[in-house]
């Protein structure tokens, strides 16, 4: 029987299908190795980002319902009475876009866009009239605003503060830039500038206007929470009065 056994030849594979299983195999661990690396964030390829961007129909969907959720809420509070809107104490505020991405509606952005805040952790310095407050309860979920301090007009100013000159940011280190465009009201240093808008001065929509809005960096983890509600609900939105120093203080 072992003589039997000893005696049988292995069965013939030819060359071809060898081949193929060597493809075979290489092809699988050639993928096993690409899904690690995505898995573990190595860069994608041009062609396997286009593939990861697809939305599935239920996205859209989602979309759509946080779209149209968002419209009616901001409908809502701008229907609300008066003796619920806090009093502004201050001519001066400070605001920060703090959320809004995939979930807002157009119009909901238009009015950011229209506070010059494009893009989330951007700050500008407004005048409190009654049209702006009417704008922050419009989209209160996804800006925090406050009443900034003398020391961290300046300090925003300093670090953060620049020229939009024929479409391109220039810092703000050269006076000569800023009498070229501000000296006909009177206003030729950056000294000039922080005492307009700490003041609120009768040229303070110039300066605004000359100036970009300010990126602010990202806060550490925990300082903001994510959550939409009031501030003094514990959320993150609406208004700080006098602590929204603090937040610009570590955002600078």
């Amino acid at each position: 029987m072992m003589a039997e056994e000893e005696g049988q030849s292995l069965p013939y594979v030819s060359e071809i299908v060898l081949k193929k299983r060597k493809i075979r195999d290489e092809l699988a661990i050639t993928r096993r190795t690409q899904l690690e690396l995505g898995k573990y964030g190595a860069k994608k390829s041009k062609k396997q980002s286009d593939v990861s961007d697809i939305k599935r129909p239920e996205q859209f969907i989602k979309e759509f319902r946080d779209k149209e959720l968002d419209l009616i809420r901001t409908k809502q509070r701008a229907k609300r009475p008066k003796s619920m809107i806090p009093t502004i104490k201050s001519k001066l505020l400070f605001i920060i876009r703090i959320q809004g991405k995939n979930d807002m509606h157009p119009k909901t952005r238009k009015i950011l866009y229209n506070l010059r805040l494009r893009k989330v952790f951007s700050g500008v310095f407004v005048k409190a009239t009654e049209g702006v407050i009417d704008m922050l309860q419009k989209v209160e979920p996804y800006v925090t605003y406050g009443y900034p301090n003398l020391k961290n007009v300046k300090e925003l100013v300093y670090k953060k503060g620049y020229a939009r000159i024929d479409k391109k940011a220039v810092p703000l280190t050269d006076n000569n830039i800023i009498e070229q465009t501000l000296g006909k009201y009177g206003i030729i240093c950056i000294e000039d500038i922080i005492h307009e808008i700490a003041n609120v001065g009768p040229h303070f929509k110039e300066v605004v206007l000359f100036m970009g809005p300010l990126m602010l960096s990202k806060p550490e983890d925990g300082l903001l929470r994510g959550k939409k509600q009031p501030y003094r609900e514990g959320g993150d939105a609406g208004n700080r009065e006098d602590e929204i120093n603090d937040l610009i203080s570590k955002m600078n």
